[in-house]
């Protein structure tokens, strides 16, 4: 196709358009007349060859074409503002942009207070966005991240992208307080016979513990799942169950919550926490501001003890010695 033959203010009118279904609401978001954005989706149908936005009583409905091209656009449109926005150097003090970052509530609870805080301090004009990094991005980690600045991810989901380790973590185990069949410690044994709390428990979504668990045979009864960290503790608790955590979050969880936090029976490997992007930014100076600045925070994070972890929609009290 000859980009240079086709008009470039067709695709903002073509995302308008799939985002409102009404050349109305898309037209005043323009700022253009409603005839004008009339024969723009008159010049789209015949580039398509499609209807794209289909009469069903007095509303309008995508066609299979436009749902398909609903998100490309959006994507294509993000890559072309980031193109024109592009400047050979990068001050933060007069920056506008808003940086978005691809991270669990883990990630979020370890070190996005100190990253907001330093872009707050460096950039007060930019904005951060946090995005849960649910694992339908990370399986298309290499196009989500053409638009998105940064996944935060441990080592083992990703791959053929760009990267820079941040901090190791170990994982341990959660039981309840009051489970009186659990001693000072737990063994394999009652780990394949205990219920689980699971994290992002699927076919291609798993933490790597629990991974390497069923590596070194033990095959979990997996009796919930959840895709939030924050929320094992309150699934553990007065319960029977077991769960897997990550330390610094571990570390964090006040006594009053009632769990217990033990030592995992099998060797679960390190965490290793990693910031990735996509390799085109290698150079950009905005991402590279970004990443030494996620660097620099988890660098301040990981030198200072854990502290509490709002988990449960409670206040925290003083942290478990």
């Amino acid at each position: 196709m000859n980009l240079a033959r086709l008009d470039l203010n067709l695709l903002v009118a073509l995302d308008a358009l799939l985002q409102h279904r009404s050349v109305t609401r898309a037209a005043e978001q323009m700022g253009l007349s409603q005839p004008a954005v009339s024969a723009q989706l008159s010049r789209l149908r015949r580039h398509f060859h499609d209807e794209l936005l289909a009469r069903a009583g007095n509303q309008y409905r995508l066609t299979p074409l436009a749902i398909q091209l609903k998100e490309r656009v959006r994507v294509a449109l993000s890559g072309v503002e980031r193109v024109f926005a592009a400047e050979p150097d990068f001050d933060p003090a007069s920056s506008t942009r808003e940086f978005s970052l691809l991270v669990s509530d883990y990630g979020v609870a370890v070190f996005g207070a100190a990253v907001a805080g330093l872009l707050a301090a460096e950039a007060p004009g930019t904005r951060l966005r946090l995005i849960a990094n649910t694992p339908q991005l990370v399986d298309t980690a290499t196009q989500v991240l053409v638009n998105a600045d940064l996944l935060l991810l441990p080592h083992g989901f990703v791959e053929d992208l760009s990267h820079l380790d941040l901090y190791r973590d170990e994982w341990v185990c959660l039981v309840s307080a009051d489970n009186a069949e659990v001693g000072e410690s737990l063994t394999v044994e009652q780990l394949e016979t205990m219920p689980w709390v699971m994290t992002y428990h699927g076919p291609t979504a798993s933490t790597p513990a629990a991974r390497q668990m069923r590596m070194v045979g033990i095959e979990p009864h997996v009796q919930v799942v959840t895709e939030t960290f924050l929320t094992v503790p309150s699934l553990v608790r007065g319960t029977n169950r077991v769960a897997l955590l990550q330390r610094r979050l571990a570390d964090g969880i006040p006594d009053e919550l009632g769990v217990r936090v033990l030592p995992c029976p099998f060797e679960a490997g390190p965490l290793v926490e990693a910031m990735w992007w996509h390799p085109m930014y290698d150079d950009d100076p905005e991402h590279r501001y970004l990443r030494d600045l996620v660097l620099r925070a988890t660098t301040i994070v990981t030198a200072r003890p854990t502290p509490p972890v709002h988990i449960d929609g409670t206040d925290s009290p003083p942290r478990r010695k």
